[in-house]
């Protein structure tokens, strides 16, 4: 027997970084829906306003809380399950703190509105490039432990860990390839449906593979552990992975039905959406099975309680979203609230509770103590789980509501609620609910803090604990009857064939997209951007405006009545990135060029409710302050040639000169109607930005049709 120690002290960092980063990020979390209900909680400054901080809550609860959680559990159970030591010390301390960097340097900067735009992959390009070298940290580490291991037999959680390790590298490379422009901007490489494709390629699967296939490793490890049973099947366990790495990667463009996206792409989806129903339940059903006859340890336990709504909720979330990929279902539910539970009943439900069950099985056995309080535990399982039925049904609610308030039409065939603002009025009460719901969770958050601080102080941190094990266990997995068991016994080519069953769905999506001209026509009314319109985009971007607003029409009468003729295509070629969105909490903005005249835009960002009674929208009275920075218009320029905008040559030593005269024009204007701005500020470009859009295909600038 050789004896070793397992490195507990950084699986107790990445415990407290999973706490302290919960509580951060759920309180970001609750302060964006209170903004919801009274925008005066925006704070007045631009650096909290909805827009800013909306994403800092999704990159500190997804990146911050479930990356450190993934990581503790990860450091936690794989020495156990390899019975060796981490592969190197030195990486696992470089891991902890690189990725603490990571999250501070997203703190930092999406608050100050440097952002790229595309959801859950906002950062910019130098943190991008840090997210690539940490996870190669980890990879290494990772990898090394495997290869070193005393177990040949690769248990069913390490496989669920390769496949997110090899997955998360290539969805993060792929999606983050742009071309800097300063130090702190980027413009990606692909434009417009392309863009869209790659994004929601790498959304669905972050959901994926970052959110949901490293905690179906911890649940395989940390469940049987907390029940002393042995998982239900390992049958099931091979059918479950192979099969969910498979398809996964394949369902992306379910989040894109109805758009410009190639149909053939969104079927595609759509078709694979439905096939994942079978693989999402077979491992809720191993996970659930597994405490068959083991109920009366349920009820005493608040760890597997946790573990029980957790398993539940994963099995709840993963129907539902199959269900909303039918194109019938997604008509009503897309750009509503109901996306916004649906997400939150598998981020609160599914990663959230099997986090606070690993905790407090976990905390107690570093510390060698008892956890200080059950009854406080139990507490926190039933005020969570009242929490997430008050943070979903409002939202549930919500949802069907404005779906059909916006397709609702009168008997002489108009639109019974023309003025969109009356939809956000009618489910202000249901934000409201929702913010309670969240209160409560994040209370019972607070109540685990306090019960591990006092677990903690009871006992005293094991950092190398004590283990021993035989040089190498020998199995005879040549005669085993599982044929599967050959590949379990080589780690290298078990990732290799991993990497490559992930790989096939991007390709035989992407491949046609990008290199098939008729998958996206082209339309040769439509022209790059001008220079002061380019500017007022990228501030659009830093505002976060498309966290609310849309700039996809959807092929409805509903829609179109509503806002004008739907997207094309052939209109989106030159938007480095896309800007479609994925939540309507104001109108869709796509036809809004020439709808209105300057001053109404003027007017509108310096104070929305002055235009709009009733709006939930923050005014942006800075904009009219602040100078456009136009140093770096010739780098935008330049940049925008790279990626294929045509643009003449040299055009960027004139640019800011047409800059000028363009925003000129729009100053003149709104003099004549009594407002003195300088052709220098912000809002100028904002306002050329916002009356360019939609404009590239004839359509009455009026009526948007």
């Amino acid at each position: 027997m050789k004896k070793f120690r397992y490195d507990n002290k950084i699986v107790r960092d990445f415990a407290i970084a999973t706490i302290v980063w919960g509580v951060v990020g759920m309180l970001v979390g609750l302060i964006v829906s209170l903004q919801l209900i009274n925008p005066a909680l925006n704070m007045g400054n631009q650096y909290t306003t909805f827009g800013r901080i909306r994403p800092l809550h999704t990159n500190a609860v997804i990146f911050a809380f479930v990356g450190n959680a993934i990581f503790m559990g990860i450091y936690y159970s794989l020495q156990r399950l390899c019975k060796a030591r981490m592969y190197s010390d030195i990486l696992s301390k470089i891991h902890f703190w690189g990725w603490q960097t990571i999250i501070v340097s997203a703190a930092v900067t999406l608050p100050l509105g440097i952002t790229t735009s595309k959801e859950y992959a906002e950062l910019e390009w130098p943190i991008d490039i840090l997210i690539a070298l940490i996870w190669v940290v980890f990879a290494i580490n990772m990898f090394g432990t495997i290869v070193k291991r005393r177990e040949k037999h690769i248990y069913v959680a390490i496989w669920f860990y390769i496949a997110t390790v090899v997955t998360v590298a290539v969805l993060h490379i792929v999606n983050s390839i742009e071309l800097p422009v300063t130090f702190l901007k980027s413009y990606p490489v692909y434009a417009g449906v392309q863009d869209a494709l790659v994004q929601w390629w790498y959304g669905h699967n972050a959901v994926a593979f970052f959110l949901t296939t490293p905690f179906l490793g911890l649940m395989y490890y940390f469940l049987p552990k907390a029940a002393n049973r042995p998982i239900y099947s390992y049958r099931l366990s091979i059918l479950h992975f192979w099969s969910l790495i498979f398809i996964y990667i394949w369902a992306g463009p379910h989040h894109l039905l109805y758009t410009s996206l190639p149909d053939w792409a969104q079927s595609l989806g759509t078709v694979f959406s439905i096939m994942l129903i079978a693989p999402s339940w077979g491992g809720m059903v191993n996970g659930l099975l597994t405490l068959r006859g083991a109920w009366d340890k349920v009820r005493d336990s608040a760890v597997l309680k946790f573990m029980v709504v957790a398993v539940t909720a994963y099995g709840m979330a993963t129907l539902e979203g199959p269900l909303l990929s039918l194109k019938n279902v997604n008509a009503i539910a897309h750009f509503t609230d109901w996306i916004v539970a649906h997400v939150h009943i598998g981020a609160l439900g599914w990663n959230g509770f099997l986090t606070f069950g690993i905790l407090y099985w976990l905390i107690p056995r570093i510390y060698k103590t008892d956890l200080y309080s059950q009854k406080m535990a139990n507490f926190h399982f039933w005020i969570g789980t009242l929490g997430i039925v008050f943070y979903a049904a409002p939202l549930y609610w919500s949802g069907v509501t404005q779906s059909l308030m916006w397709k609702q039409f009168t008997p002489e065939g108009l639109l019974q609620y023309p003025n969109f603002l009356e939809t956000v009025i009618k489910i202000i009460p249901m934000y409201i609910m929702r913010s309670i719901g969240g209160s409560l969770y994040l209370f019972g958050v607070l109540v685990m803090v306090y019960n591990l601080l006092k677990t903690v102080k009871s006992g005293k941190l094991i950092a190398n604990e004590d283990a021993e094990a035989p040089a190498l266990i020998k199995e005879l997995h040549e005669t085993s009857k599982y044929k599967h068991r050959w590949i379990e016994t080589r780690p290298g080519k078990f990732a290799l064939l991993s990497t490559v069953v992930v790989l096939i769905g991007g390709a035989v999506e992407m491949i046609p997209t990008f290199l098939i001209k008729s998958n996206i026509p082209t339309i040769t009314s439509v022209k790059p951007y001008t220079p002061l319109e380019l500017q007022g985009r990228d501030i659009y971007i830093r505002e976060g405006c498309n966290n609310c607003h849309s700039q996809m029409i959807r092929p409805f009468r509903s829609e179109t009545e509503r806002y004008g003729e739907y997207s094309k295509a052939g209109e989106f070629v030159y938007d480095h990135p896309f800007l479609w969105g994925s939540k309507r909490t104001g109108p869709d903005l796509m036809r809004i060029g020439g709808k209105y005249p300057n001053l109404w835009h003027y007017y509108h960002m310096n104070d929305p409710a002055s235009i709009s009674p009733g709006s939930i929208m923050p005014p942006y009275p800075w904009l009219l302050e602040q100078e456009l920075d136009i140093s770096t218009t010739e780098a935008k320029i330049n940049t925008m040639r790279k990626l294929g905008v045509p643009y003449n040559p040299d055009y960027e030593k004139i640019s800011n000169t047409e800059l000028i005269d363009q925003a000129s024009k729009i100053s003149e204007d709104l003099k004549k109607n009594g407002i003195e701005v300088e052709n220098t500020k912000e809002i100028i470009a904002l306002i050329a930005y916002l009356q360019r859009m939609g404009t590239d295909i004839k359509v009455d600038a009026t009526t948007g049709k």
